[in-house]
């Protein structure tokens, strides 16, 4: 997979993972807000749409390709793994953060491998997936930003994400913003307390 790699000062490595039509360097200043020491792994999706680069295809707005999540889940899954032994970082110590289409393949990650990260910072998530059961991720820290008008992820889909995370074991936090689904400065901040309180 295209991506980007930078060595921090610390052990955390932040897996970058961008909305569509996003590129692999688009959150690298929104990880340096959050901890600025931390190594940075800036991915860029493998599928296109239209031209725009995404993690996995969907079918309309809202309607995930499922076959194809899976898919492309197990394929990040397994350059994680290579990269940490490409790039020399502790692969026990990645911590996503991801925005939209980024956000639902880190949330996929969760939903469908154990020990895939150490922590996740979700930026407008949906549901990745529905009637599976999710693998024990017990004290796992989640953050969560959403929008109470967010019309791409309403906030029941929040709320049910925050759930089914919580019930299969992780520590969650939701941080609600009275915006749509655009990405704002103040739950960065947010999720930059968050990040520090959990270290």
């Amino acid at each position: 997979m295209k991506h980007i790699f930078q060595q921090g000062k610390n052990d955390t490595t932040f897996l970058l993972l961008h909305g569509t039509g996003g590129t692999e360097t688009d959150l690298v200043p929104l990880a340096g807000m959050i901890d600025g020491s931390a190594s940075v792994l800036g991915v860029r999706g493998n599928v296109s749409e239209n031209g725009m680069p995404r993690f996995f295809r969907r079918l309309a707005e809202g309607v995930f390709d499922e076959e194809d999540l899976i898919h492309r889940t197990e394929e990040l899954h397994h350059f994680l793994d290579d990269a940490a032994q490409e790039h020399g970082f502790d692969r026990q110590n990645v911590v996503a953060v991801g925005y939209s289409n980024g956000a639902n393949i880190a949330a996929s990650l969760l939903f469908h491998y154990e020990n895939a990260l150490k922590g996740a910072i979700l930026f407008h998530p949906m549901v990745p997936r529905r009637g599976i059961e999710l693998p024990d991720i017990t004290g796992l820290p989640v953050f969560i930003g959403a929008g109470t008008n967010d019309p791409i992820c309403k906030p029941e889909e929040t709320e049910e994400l925050a759930d089914f995370l919580q019930k299969a074991g992780a520590s969650v936090e939701v941080h609600w913003e009275h915006h749509g689904h655009q990405l704002t400065r103040n739950e960065i901040e947010k999720a930059a307390e968050w990040y520090n309180q959990i270290g």
